[in-house]
């Protein structure tokens, strides 16, 4: 798992601040080492586990037998429905916990996550991220939160009413590609610092300094 440095925090604080210097623009920045628990997600494989048991003893019941064999000894009665629907039961639990505790090592618990998936929840967590702490918090409406989800290697830019109207989505591509290439490297103090600095270029441009501008929100980086 990634890990912020105070060396790190310092660089994105320096960031902003020179960044916030040019515009009236606010800019956010939080990190996360995880925007979802993917709880669901290890209870999804663990129920096609259990199915995938079901499947195989209609499929194959003679290997039922062989298992029945192995753990009860041979030399035995025939078993009985009840008997076979008991070590049948015994066995979908016995899996379906063991699939449940070994999704319990997150990177393999995320590596099981599909890609899809992910992107939804940190999207969904930067909105709600931005929602309390950036929305509305700004006299022009001007924040824009810059948000990474260290786990899912994935970020989102999230912006304020006045900004979204003089932009698009793929005004923070650039922006973006710098974050996501330094996270990649190991390195996302100097992704998030990277994605600051191109952030405050779009800002410049659209809402550039005035002379009644203050600094409504904090030049720090928030770490959850």
């Amino acid at each position: 798992m990634l890990r912020l440095t105070d060396e790190d925090h310092a660089k994105v604080s320096a960031a902003i601040a020179a960044a916030e210097a040019k515009s009236d623009g606010e800019i956010l920045a939080v990190a996360t080492p995880l925007s979802d628990p993917y709880h669901d997600v290890a209870l999804h494989w663990a129920v096609l586990v259990l199915i995938a048991v079901l499947a195989w003893a209609a499929a194959c019941p003679t290997c039922l037998d062989w298992w029945l064999d192995l753990f009860l000894g041979g030399w035995r009665p025939e078993p009985t429905l009840r008997e076979y629907f008991t070590f049948l039961l015994i066995l979908a639990v016995l899996k379906f916990t063991a699939v449940l505790l070994i999704l319990r090592y997150m990177p393999l618990r995320l590596a099981l996550t599909p890609g899809a998936t992910k992107t939804r929840r940190v999207r969904r967590r930067a909105i709600a991220m931005f929602k309390a702490a950036a929305e509305r918090r700004t006299v022009g409406r001007t924040g824009v939160l810059i948000y990474l989800s260290m786990g899912e290697r994935r970020a989102e830019i999230v912006a304020d009413e006045a900004i979204t109207k003089v932009t698009t989505p793929e005004t923070w591509g650039e922006a973006m590609a710098a974050l996501l290439v330094e996270v990649k490297a190991g390195r996302p103090g100097d992704g998030i610092a990277a994605a600051v600095e191109q952030v405050g270029v779009v800002l410049a441009e659209h809402f550039p300094r005035s002379a009644t501008d203050t600094n409504e929100i904090p030049d720090k980086l928030i770490e959850l």
